[in-house]
C-alpha cells in the first residue's frame, strides 16, 4: 500500500473513532436526561398529589353544598306554594264573608228603592188623576 492510502485509512479510522465517541456521549447524555426527567416527573407527582387530593375534597364539598342548597330551595318552594294556597283560601273566605252581606244589603236597598218608587208612582198617579178630573170638569158642559 502506498503512503497515501495509509493516510486515508488513518483518517477514516480516526473519523470512525470520533463518531463512536460522539455516539457514546449522546447515549450517556440521553440516559442522564432520562433520569432527570424521571426525577422531575416524580417530584411533580409528589408535589401535586396533595393538591389533587384537596381538589377532590373541594369537589366533594361543593357537591354536598349544592345538594343541600337544592334541598333548601325545594323546601322554600314548598313553603311558598303552601303560603300562596293559604292566602288564596283566606282571601276567598274574606271575599265570601263580605260578598254575601253586600248582596243581601243590595237586595234590601233594591227593595227599598222599589218601595219608594212605588210610593212615588202612587202619589204621582193620584195627583195626575185629580188634575185630569179637574181638567175634565172644566170641559164638561
Amino acid at each position: 500500500m502506498s503512503a497515501r492510502a495509509d493516510v486515508f485509512l488513518g483518517v477514516i479510522a480516526f473519523a470512525v473513532l470520533a463518531i463512536a465517541i460522539a455516539q457514546v456521549g449522546v447515549v450517556v447524555a440521553a440516559g442522564l436526561t432520562a433520569r432527570r426527567v424521571s426525577r422531575l416527573a416524580q417530584t411533580v407527582e409528589t408535589e401535586l398529589k396533595p393538591f389533587f387530593g384537596h381538589l377532590n375534597a373541594i369537589g366533594r364539598d361543593a357537591s354536598r353544598a349544592t345538594s343541600l342548597a337544592t334541598a333548601q330551595v325545594e323546601r322554600a318552594d314548598t313553603l311558598f306554594a303552601d303560603v300562596v294556597v293559604r292566602v288564596d283560601r283566606a282571601l276567598n273566605g274574606l271575599q265570601s264573608s263580605i260578598e254575601t252581606p253586600a248582596r243581601e244589603g243590595r237586595a234590601i236597598m233594591s227593595g227599598f228603592r222599589a218601595a219608594f218608587q212605588a210610593i212615588r208612582d202612587i202619589r204621582h198617579n193620584g195627583r195626575g188623576r185629580q188634575r185630569r178630573g179637574d181638567d175634565e170638569d172644566a170641559l164638561f158642559i
